[in-house]
């Protein structure tokens, strides 16, 4: 298993400890701070691992399946649990989620009829608003940082939305040659 590989595979395992420490007080107050340091690091390593593997070609079957499934389960663990503090909406959780079944759905009728849906700039900034709006919620710093994660709600919103129509978009042929 290559390095990009290790490190997807490390952002998996990743999860279920961040999801311990916002959902428990075993730690009391440190708990908001392992959290936030756990979600940061495997933050980093999404950014890494696409590095890494492209720069010296480094690229699997594993990563290009796993890759996103980790991101997928990093930033979907995440805002589930921000919604019982309060710090998201469960209807704004509810449409990114949602967001994510469809295009998994759509590269799996894609990858059915032979074609490959790579990942549009429109998802990764999608990716990288959702992965400032999480740390941000965490943080919870008070003061000008909640106009903040507001406004990277809103935005983490708007691209989840147009990512997704640009995705479809894109690839509409999938609807009517794969099968659908």
């Amino acid at each position: 298993m290559n390095l990009p590989n290790k490190l997807t595979v490390l952002r998996v395992i990743m999860v279920p400890f961040f999801v311990f420490f916002m959902l428990t007080d075993v730690g009391g107050a440190a708990n908001k701070w392992i959290s936030l340091a756990i979600f940061v690091v495997a933050s980093l390593t999404d950014m890494l691992d696409g590095k890494i593997a492209r720069k010296y070609n480094l690229v699997t079957n594993f990563g290009k399946f796993m890759d996103p499934l980790a991101d997928k389960l990093l930033v979907c663990s995440a805002i589930i649990c921000l919604i019982p503090s309060g710090k998201l909406d469960a209807a704004i959780v509810i449409v990114i989620i949602a967001r994510e079944f469809i295009i998994s759905g759509f590269r799996l009728v894609a990858s059915d009829a032979g074609i490959v849906i790579a990942a549009s700039y429109w998802g990764k900034f999608k990716t990288v608003f959702q992965m400032a709006m999480i740390i941000v919620l965490i943080a919870d710093f008070g003061g000008v940082f909640d106009l903040i994660g507001t406004i990277l709600i809103w935005i983490a919103v708007a691209l989840t939305v147009i990512s997704l129509i640009d995705y479809v978009w894109k690839n509409r042929q999938v609807l009517t040659q794969g099968g659908m």
